[in-house]
């Protein structure tokens, strides 16, 4: 197992320029930590096709890999067009309705009659991810009379947004369910909700998925960042999705919001992704700019879990190389300092045995922290308080160490079950002998709760030494085949 020395995690996005199993070895090597498949684009021969690859060159680094899906979620279309395509002036007045026929330089189809009556005259539309700016003027039940405010070409289908309105949608679309029906198939660990508005879109996906996998809430409209602590309480992570949030709300405010939403995530132990552009300027250049190494450090620096990459590594011609450029910038940003360094307890809000963790890192110069979860959620706990000092999670349970993929600083091993606190002492020495650079007198911190095979909170804090007959006992088990 290759220990990293990088804390934060890295998702990438799969694609046309990273499904062969050549680039997907590539990209763990060079650092990946999570593979996202996005819902809204591909098919299901392709995503299986990659879950395969993925679960095989696992096995073959001897690593630990989550998989992540993506669902498309509720996105807003127009229809389409006689000629393909319009010119909208300002001033000028325009319908969106619900009849069949292909669409003019007067109107055009918007196929979605369950959210009209929610819209009210003086609602801005934004189309083509806000390029132009329709508002309404008058709503006749089955057709809206808008006014531009912002024109442009108008193509097919282009996608929508009403921001500052809680649409009655649901999260998840037939084309959703109909995805989440190979959750099985490519053996997912994660399943990420799109547009989601309230915590009622997270409990409704989870009954529906049904499964042992976590659910990530994307944040990507206002009245998400509105209901932020209720969704928190339902979704396992969230992503601060700056793209549509990006285009919902004015783009000056997506800075604040993030740092807002760390802080938030963090508050409720909850891990949390950075994504949209990171390094866009990849996709098609072998270098970032200077300000998407800022932006990267600075979501480090902010407390984020995660930061992901999207068509760097899906479409992009450099896709390994952009991986390991974020793993440059990360470890940089990582060695100048982090919000566990900076002594501000409003960003790491700890438990007391997180605090008491991190107490025993600072003072006794412990080394790894090893900690038995039959959860995650103790794991998440230690993590939070982001102690100067690696962590080890112990787990039977390959769908929790997969999805501890995306907890800052976390390396997963799979155990047997244990059965008494000697048996579990061995395990951790073991683990951390077989992995780190130990030397005769290091401490271990060893996180638990009793009674074994149980979920429940921690209430076991033990610190031993490591002797040589511990490093000679490890090194004798790697060698026995």
């Amino acid at each position: 197992m290759k220990i990293s020395e990088r804390k934060t995690r890295i998702v990438a996005t799969l694609g046309p320029s990273s499904s062969s199993d050549d680039m997907i070895r590539r990209l763990v090597i060079a650092g990946v930590n999570v593979f996202r498949m996005n819902f809204s684009h591909g098919t299901h021969e392709i995503y299986k096709k990659n879950a395969l690859s993925i679960r095989k060159i696992e096995q073959e680094l001897k690593a630990t890999v989550a998989i992540m899906m993506d669902l498309q979620g509720p996105k807003i279309r127009i229809g389409t067009f006689e000629d393909g395509q319009i010119t909208l002036k300002v001033g000028a007045k325009f319908i969106l309705d619900l009849e069949k026929d292909f669409g003019d330089s007067t109107r055009v189809t918007l196929p979605h009659p369950e959210i009209f009556s929610a819209l009210r005259s003086e609602t801005e539309l934004l189309f083509d991810d806000g390029k132009i700016i329709l508002k309404i003027r008058e709503n006749r039940g089955d057709s809206i009379e808008t006014e531009v405010v912002k024109g442009g070409v108008l193509s097919n289908k282009k996608g929508v947004n009403i921001p500052n309105v809680i649409l009655p949608i649901a999260a998840i679309t037939e084309k959703d369910k109909n995805d989440i029906a190979i959750i099985d198939d490519i053996n997912a660990d994660w399943v990420a909700l799109s547009f989601v508005q309230t915590a009622d879109d997270v409990s409704q996906a989870r009954s529906l998925i049904n499964r042992d996998v976590g659910i990530l809430a994307k944040i990507e409209k206002p009245s998400a960042v509105q209901n932020i602590d209720s969704i928190l309480n339902e979704a396992d992570a969230i992503m601060v999705a700056r793209g549509d949030l990006g285009i919902e709300l004015p783009y000056e405010t997506i800075p604040g919001l993030q740092r807002m939403l760390i802080k938030k995530a963090r508050s409720h132990k909850k891990p949390v992704i950075v994504a949209t552009q990171m390094l866009e300027s990849m996709v098609s250049c072998y270098i970032p700019t200077r300000a998407e190494v800022s932006d990267v450090a600075c979501a480090v620096a902010g407390g984020a879990d995660a930061v992901m990459l999207s068509a760097e590594t899906a479409s992009g011609e450099y896709p390994k190389e952009a991986v390991e450029t974020m793993a440059r910038i990360v470890l940089r940003a990582e060695m100048d300092g982090t919000p566990s360094s900076s002594g501000d307890d409003d960003l790491r809000p700890m438990s007391s045995v997180s605090r008491a963790v991190s107490k025993f890192v600072d003072i006794d110069r412990v080394g790894p922290v090893v900690v038995f979860t039959e959860s995650g959620k103790s794991v998440n706990d230690i993590a939070n308080g982001r102690p100067n000092a690696d962590i080890v999670a112990i787990t039977p349970n390959m769908k929790i160490s997969r999805r501890l993929c995306l907890t800052w600083g976390v390396t997963s091993i799979i155990a047997d079950e244990i059965f008494s606190l000697s048996q579990m002492i061995q395990i951790a020495k073991n683990a951390v002998c077989q992995n780190y650079p130990i030397t005769d007198g290091s401490k271990v911190v060893i996180i638990a709760g009793l009674p074994f095979r149980s979920s429940g909170p921690v209430n076991l804090i033990h610190i031993c030494e490591i002797g040589e007959h511990d490093i000679a006992a490890a090194a004798a088990q790697v060698a026995t085949p």
